[in-house]
C-alpha cells in the first residue's frame, strides 16, 4: 500500500500552485454532495404527502423542486469532473518534467544501469498510472468516500437500526478494500517493473535495427521478447487477480444490504416504525451507497496501479547523484587552465566493479593550449573526458578547471563552460535550426549564420533543401558521419565554452567532409582549452602537447615537437609505425 505521508507529500507539493481550483472543486463537489443526499428527502415527503391524499396541486412543487435539484446536481458534478481533470493534469504533467529534469542531473553512472526505453516508461508509464489516479481523485474517491458519510449518517435519522447496520457493514467493506489494496499494490510495482524491463529492451532492439538485420540477429530479439513477455505475463495476471478480489467486495456488500434492508425494513414497516416513504428513502440511501461504493471499488484498483506507480516515482525522485557536492563558484571566462593531481577512478557499475581505470594522474595544460591524448582502447582516455565534464568524480585525487575545484563549481556553470563532441552525434528529428541551437528560440538566425561562417559550414547549409528549416531524421539519418560532427562543433561554437573536448570526434569524418570538419575544427579550437581524443595522425597534428595513457597511467606527456624530435619517444615510434596500427 501507498504509505499515507508519502501520497499526500506528493499531493500537496504538486497541488499547491493551483490552491484556487483545488478550492473551486472543492466547492462543486460538496454542493453537488449536498444536492445529491436532498433530494430523497423530497421523494419521501411526495411519496407520503400522495398517499395521505395531499391536493396535486400541492404534490407538483415537490416534483419540480426535485427535478431542479436533480438537474443542478449533475451540472455540478460536470463542473467538478472538468476541474478535476484540469488539475489532475497539469499537477502530473509538472511531475514528469520534474521527473526527467531529475534523470537529467544523475549521474552517468546511474544511466549506465538504465536502458532508455525502461526510463522512458517511468517517466512516461508510472506517472500516466498517477495522473489517471490523481485526475479522478477528488471527484471519485474523496467526493464519493464523503457521499456515502453523508448517507449513512442520514439513513441513521431516518431509521436508527438500518443506519447502524449499513454504517458496520460499509467499515467491513472498506477494511476488506484496504487490506486487498496493502497485497495488491506490491503486485502491480512488479508488473509495472515486468513492463519497464520489456520497454527498455524493445528500445535497445529497436534503435539497434540497422545491426540486428546485418547480423541475423531477429532470432534472438524474437526470443528474448518472447520470454520478457512470459515472464511479464503471470504478473499481469496476478495485478488483475487483485483487481478482480476487490470488485467481489463491492458486489458481497450489495447482496449483504440488500438483504439487510428488506429484512429491517419489513419488520419495521409492519411495526409501525417506518411509512413507506421511509421504506423508501433507505432504499434510495442504500442505492446512493452502492454507487459510490463501486467507483471508489475502481478508484481503489486504480490506486493499485497509481500506488506501484508512486512507489517507483518516488524512488526515482528519492535517488540522489553520485556527484557529490556541487559549490557556488563559477567557471572564469576566457580558455580554462586544466590541473589533475594525483586522480584515481574506478567505475561502480556491476560490471566494473573494483576496476581501477585511471592511477594517480598528475597532469597541468596551460589555458588556450590544445592536448592530444593518445592509448590503446581501454587506457582510460574517454573516462578522462567524463571527469573534466563532471560526469563522474574522481575516486580520489583533485580535478581544477580554471583554478576552480569542480566539486566546488556550479554544475551549469561546468556544463556552460565545457564543451564536448564525440564520435556518435545526437540529432533530433527537428530542423537545422533547433538541432543547432538545442530548441532555444532565443538564439536568432543571425547568430547562427555568424557561427556558421565563422566555422565555414554556412556553404553546406545552404546547400540543404530548406537551410536552416531543413529537417533532419532522428539519429542523423540522410546525413554522414562528416556532416553531423559538423553541426555538433556549431552547438559546441554557439555556447563560446572555455574547454572543448573531442573524443574521436573525427575517427569516423568521411573524405567529402574532411576539408570542412578541418576548418571548422580549427576554429572552434582557436583561442580555446583543447582535448583531443583520436586515433588519427592528422588530428593529433593540432595539438600543442601530447599525453599516452596506458593501463590509466600517463606514460609519457610533453610537448609535441618537442616529443616528435626525440626518436626514443614513444610518440615519436608511433609517428615511424602508424598511430592507428600501434594502438589499434
Amino acid at each position: 500500500m501507498v504509505p499515507i505521508r508519502q501520497y499526500w507529500t506528493l499531493l500537496r507539493h504538486y497541488l499547491r500552485p493551483q490552491r484556487r481550483r483545488v478550492a473551486l472543486l472543492a466547492g462543486l463537489l460538496f454542493s453537488g454532495i449536498g444536492l445529491q443526499v436532498a433530494n430523497p428527502q423530497l421523494v419521501r415527503v411526495f411519496i407520503d404527502r400522495a398517499l395521505d391524499g395531499e391536493p396535486l396541486g400541492r404534490l407538483v412543487p415537490l416534483a419540480v423542486a426535485f427535478l431542479v435539484i436533480a438537474v443542478g446536481a449533475q451540472l455540478l458534478a460536470v463542473g467538478a469532473t472538468w476541474v478535476a481533470e484540469h488539475v489532475g493534469w497539469n499537477a502530473t504533467n509538472e511531475l514528469r518534467e520534474d521527473l526527467a529534469d531529475h534523470l537529467l542531473h544523475l549521474d552517468m553512472g546511474f544511466h549506465k544501469r538504465r536502458t532508455p526505453g525502461e526510463l522512458v516508461e517511468r517517466i512516461d508509464g508510472d506517472v500516466t498510472a498517477v495522473s489517471n489516479f490523481f485526475g479522478q481523485f477528488a471527484v471519485q474517491l474523496v467526493g464519493n468516500v464523503a457521499l456515502i458519510a453523508g448517507v449513512l449518517a442520514l439513513m441513521t435519522v431516518a431509521s436508527p437500526p438500518i443506519g447502524v447496520a449499513m454504517t458496520a457493514l460499509a467499515i467491513v467493506a472498506f477494511a476488506a478494500m484496504v487490506a486487498i489494496h496493502r497485497v495488491s499494490t506490491k503486485w502491480w510495482t512488479e508488473e509495472r517493473a515486468a513492463g519497464a524491463r520489456f520497454y527498455g529492451f524493445v528500445g535497445e532492439a529497436t534503435a539497434a535495427t540497422e545491426d540486428v538485420q546485418g547480423t541475423g540477429a531477429q532470432p534472438f530479439v524474437r526470443r528474448r521478447v518472447a520470454g520478457l513477455l512470459r515472464s511479464w505475463l503471470p504478473l499481469a495476471v496476478r495485478g488483475w487477480h487483485g483487481w478482480s478480489v476487490l470488485w467481489s467486495t463491492s458486489i458481497a456488500y450489495y447482496i449483504a444490504g440488500n438483504a439487510t434492508i428488506f429484512a429491517l425494513g419489513a419488520w419495521l414497516f409492519t411495526r409501525g416504525d417506518l411509512t413507506l416513504g421511509g421504506v423508501y428513502l433507505v432504499f434510495h440511501y442504500f442505492e446512493m451507497i452502492r454507487q459510490p461504493l463501486e467507483r471508489v471499488r475502481t478508484q481503489m484498483a486504480d490506486m493499485q496501479k497509481a500506488g506501484a506507480g508512486i512507489n517507483r516515482v518516488s524512488e526515482l525522485l528519492a535517488r540522489e547523484t553520485a556527484l557529490v557536492g556541487g559549490g557556488e563558484r563559477r567557471l572564469p571566462p576566457g580558455a580554462l587552465r586544466i590541473e589533475l593531481h594525483d586522480v584515481d577512478f574506478a567505475y561502480d557499475d556491476e560490471e566494473a566493479a573494483g576496476t581501477r581505470v585511471l592511477h594517480h594522474l598528475d597532469l597541468t595544460l596551460e589555458p588556450g593550449r590544445v592536448l592530444g591524448v593518445l592509448g590503446r582502447t581501454g587506457s582510460g582516455k574517454t573516462t578522462l573526458a567524463r571527469l573534466l565534464t563532471r560526469l563522474h568524480d574522481p575516486e580520489g585525487g583533485e580535478v581544477r578547471l580554471g583554478g576552480v575545484p569542480l566539486r566546488a563549481a556550479v554544475l551549469d556553470s561546468i556544463r556552460a563552460r565545457v564543451g564536448m563532441v564525440t564520435q556518435d552525434v545526437q540529432l533530433f528529428r527537428a530542423s537545422i535550426r533547433d538541432n543547432l541551437t538545442f530548441f532555444d528560440d532565443s538564439i536568432t538566425d543571425d547568430r547562427l549564420w555568424a557561427a556558421l561562417d565563422e566555422l565555414g559550414v554556412a556553404g553546406w547549409v545552404r546547400a540543404q533543401a530548406d537551410g536552416l528549416d531543413t529537417v533532419l531524421e532522428a539519429g542523423g539519418g540522410g546525413l554522414s558521419a562528416g556532416e553531423a560532427q559538423l553541426l555538433a562543433f556549431t552547438r559546441i561554437f554557439l555556447e563560446d565554452p572555455g574547454l572543448v573536448i573531442l573524443d574521436e570526434a573525427s575517427s569516423r569524418v568521411d573524405p567529402a567532409t574532411e576539408r570542412l570538419i578541418d576548418l571548422a575544427m580549427r576554429r572552434l579550437l582557436a583561442g580555446r582549452t583543447g582535448v583531443i581524443i583520436a586515433h588519427r595522425l592528422e588530428t593529433v597534428e593540432r595539438a600543442d602537447d601530447i599525453v599516452i595513457l596506458d593501463d590509466g597511467r600517463i606514460v609519457e606527456h610533453g610537448r609535441r615537437a618537442n616529443l616528435a624530435a626525440d626518436p626514443g619517444s614513444q610518440f615519436a615510434a608511433l609517428l615511424r609505425t602508424g598511430l592507428e596500427e600501434v594502438l589499434a
